[in-house]
Parts: C-alpha cells; structure tokens; sequence
C-alpha cells in the first residue's frame, strides 16, 4: 500500500452456526485501507465479502455469527475486542456502512429526514435538538436530493431507488466518517442512476478525504472507482494489489477468469463468453488446500497444500503456488483459457 493505512485486517475468521454444525466464512482473510483512497472488494457471491463487511461493523446475526479469530484495528484499537459500549461510539460515527438494499434498511414508518437526524441524536449529543432538523435537510441537499425540506418529512416509499439510497448515503456520512464501507451500493439501480451514485461518492470522498471499502461484483465499477483491489474466493484472499496491476497483470488464476469473462466492444461479435467450469465448493466441505483448485486450468499436485499469500513485485500478493514458483503468463483478457 502506498498510503498509510486507516484500518488494517489481519487473519480476519469468521463463522456461523448451522443446524449441521459450524462453517467458517472467513478463513484468514487480511487487507489494508489506506487513507483517502478507495478498497474494493471482488468475488462472486458467496465467496464472503459481506461477511466481512458485516465483521467489521460488528454487525453479524446473533448468537449464530461471531468473529473467532484475527484482528480489526482501528485508531490502535481492536474492534473484534472491544467492550460493546465502546463499538457504539465507533460504528456509524467513525466507521459507516451503505446497504445493498435501501429499502430493507430504510425504516418503512419513519420520515427518511428523522432517520438522519436519529443519527446526529446518537452520535452528536452537544447538538441543540432543535438544529437535527436543519442539519439533515442540509445532509439531503449535500447529497443531491432535489427540494430537501419537503423530502425531509416524506417516507422511504415516496421516493424512488436512487434518491433512497442518497438518502443511505446521508446517513452514513452525517457523522463525517473515516472510513465508509458501501456494500453493493448500486446494485438494484439503473445504469444512469449507478453512474449518478458513483459520482456523488467520489465527490464526498474528495470533500471529507475519507477512506471507503467498496463491496461490489462489477468490474466496471472496480475500474472507476478502486485504488486497490481485493479478490476474493470462498472466503480467503486469492489476490491484492493496485486496480492497475488488477486488470493489466491479473496473476491469481481466479482473477484472470473473471477478467476473461468481462463483454469487450473489441471482441468478436456473437461468440460464446470464456466462463469459469465448475462451481464455488461448499462452505459445509471446504477441500484441503486451495480452494480454487476444482476449477483452476493450471492445478498441479502442490496446490494440495494451502497457498499464502506472498509478494509478488513491491505491492502485489497472490495467493498461488504456481505464481510462487513462476509467475503466471498471462493471457490477454478477454480469451479462453
């Protein structure tokens, strides 16, 4: 990492209790977020990066999710450690989060403008209660949303997805965080919308210089968005490194199957789109050593071994023997592999 970092996760475990038995989401997974830059975070679904969101924000389902292992450090304090009354003073003032679904996070039977004064109620007690009211219509005008006074007393049904979720976007941001995790932010809207979303976050980034950890499936967005760039696979770090090396020397064999898998306007029309074989393995039965190694065109009998993550050049680690060993040629995106 270039930047020093804000928040630092090391050897993060993470697992729940099922009717069969106990499965380990996370499985040792570490990452740094600088400071003032964006860190995103790639994988298909279920590979574990909401989990880890949710970890971070001490936001797992009780009694059957808990962290049982690593560290979250944050302002030299470990958040998986901390008493709870202290997490409070940190979660939505210091670290926030957007969800994936507005909507659902929203609550349907309060006015969206009392939702974001809830938040300078909890975290801003020296505010007169008599300027919540003028502080969240002035978080709904930074954030774009049209005629704020009159959307402050409007319900969450009123308004359309992307204005709701500005209104998520007020709400984390009301306490002037420094670090914002967005979780699929801009999943469940239209492109121009997304476009809209993206733009707004990268301009409050640049106004409050806050670090962000961006949770997403979406190369593209990766691509705009990312200084560095995370790559996940059933619940490990396949790949780390700077959205340029990413997408221009992908190392991990993983990493190079979903940048195979991306439409280009410079391909041959009405062809088959190279796909990954096979399918993620069952958190219930986990094989030995890499994880990928079921779908890996490039598995040899060492990958029975489990991979650590190692330097590859001064910023990049891969989680790969055959990296390790010989650094993997790498095709030009977009062909078979």
């Amino acid at each position: 990492m270039t930047s020093e970092p804000i928040l630092s996760v090391r050897n993060l475990k993470t697992e729940f209790e099922v009717e069969s038995g106990v499965v380990q989401v996370l499985d040792g997974v570490s990452f740094d977020v600088p400071k003032g830059k964006t860190l995103g975070i790639v994988g298909e679904s279920g590979c574990g990066k909401s989990v880890t969101a949710s970890s971070i924000m001490g936001l797992l389902p009780r009694p059957y999710g808990r962290v049982n292992g690593g560290e979250i450090l944050y302002d030299g304090q470990d958040l998986a450690k901390i008493p709870k009354e202290e997490f409070y003073k940190v979660r939505g003032n210091r670290i926030s989060m957007i969800f994936q679904e507005p909507m659902t996070a929203l609550n349907p039977v309060q006015p969206v403008g009392k939702q974001i004064a809830e938040v300078f109620k909890l975290h801003k007690p020296n505010i007169a209660k008599e300027d919540y009211r003028t502080l969240s219509i002035e978080m709904l005008a930074k954030v774009g949303i049209p005629e704020p006074e009159r959307r402050y007393d409007e319900f969450p049904h009123q308004l359309s997805g992307g204005m709701r979720q500005r209104v998520m976007i007020a709400i984390a941001l009301a306490c002037e965080p420094d670090v914002l995790i967005a979780d699929e932010p801009t999943t469940a809207l239209d492109v121009t919308i997304q476009a809209q979303i993206l733009e707004l976050m990268q301009k409050l980034q640049d106004e409050n210089g806050m670090s962000i950890i961006f949770i997403t499936h979406d190369l593209g967005v990766v691509a705009e968005m990312c200084d560095e760039v995370v790559v996940m696979y059933a619940g490990r770090v396949a790949e780390q490194a700077s959205v340029f090396d990413i997408f221009e020397k992908p190392q991990h064999p993983y990493t190079q199957g979903l940048l195979a898998s991306i439409p280009r306007l410079d391909g041959t029309p009405k062809t088959v789109l190279p796909t990954i074989a096979g399918q993620v393995p069952s958190l219930m039965d986990m094989p030995p050593g890499c994880r990928y190694a079921s779908r890996c065109p490039n598995v040899t009998e060492q990958c029975k071994a489990t991979p650590e993550l190692q330097f590859y050049g001064k910023e990049h680690q891969v989680a790969c023997w055959l990296v390790e060993s010989n650094p993997v040629q790498v095709a030009a995106v977009g062909e078979a592999q």
